[in-house]
């Protein structure tokens, strides 16, 4: 059980990275769109870093929502495996309790991302 805290508390830490830096290198780009600079993103004007971000926050809470898929089959495995011994049972249903609680907060983080984005239109 160590483990599985230990990774999640790492592909959290990545996944924080990943939101603080998206945002800045955006802001980096639209700063140089201001001098007269002649990008892709600066003639795309906001779509194309919402997009960018969009695709970035979807693609990680697809996979935070597809590992939490997994630690619920783990998690059913692991209750059917039990054989009866309580530890091993509360352990399994913990699992799959977590599971279903981390599968909940990553549908919710994907409704609320992509509201923020469409609503605030990052750039502007």
């Amino acid at each position: 059980m160590k483990r599985f805290v230990l990774f999640g508390a790492v592909v959290a830490l990545m996944a924080s990275l990943v939101f603080v830096s998206a945002p800045v290198q955006a802001i980096e780009l639209y700063q140089a769109c201001g001098s007269g600079a002649a990008s892709e993103v600066c003639a795309g004007g906001d779509e194309q870093v919402n997009g960018f971000i969009k695709n970035i926050v979807n693609t990680l809470l697809f996979i935070i929502g597809a590992l939490a898929v997994i630690m619920l089959i783990i998690g059913g495995i692991r209750y059917t495996t039990s054989a009866g011994n309580s530890s091993q049972t509360t352990a399994a249903k913990n699992t799959i309790l977590y599971a279903i609680v981390g599968l909940v907060l990553a549908i919710f983080a994907y409704a609320i991302v992509n509201f923020l984005i469409d609503r605030l239109q990052l750039g502007n």
